[in-house]
């Protein structure tokens, strides 16, 4: 279950609450009965790997030609 970040508005106080998703925001503090509002935090997000680039979701088809170019280009001077 998520948790997620209310501040009481009289005290200014933050804290975190445990709640499912498809439960309805605090209105009041639990404890005190105050007024409250939920905060929305930022998500952290890491990107891993060697990198998200436009040639990383292409098909093979450029490095057969890379790869059939460097081979042709070996043949030729082995011919000569």
């Amino acid at each position: 279950m998520p948790v997620y970040v209310y501040r009481n508005l009289v005290t200014n106080e933050t804290f975190e609450y445990q709640q499912s998703m498809t439960d309805d925001p605090l209105t009041a503090d639990p404890r005190t009965g105050d007024p409250v509002k939920r905060i929305i935090q930022p998500v952290g997000i890491a990107f891993r790997g060697s990198g998200f680039y436009v040639n990383d979701s292409r098909d093979g088809s450029s490095k057969s030609k890379d790869s059939g170019s460097s081979s042709s280009g070996s043949s030729s001077s082995a011919n000569d």
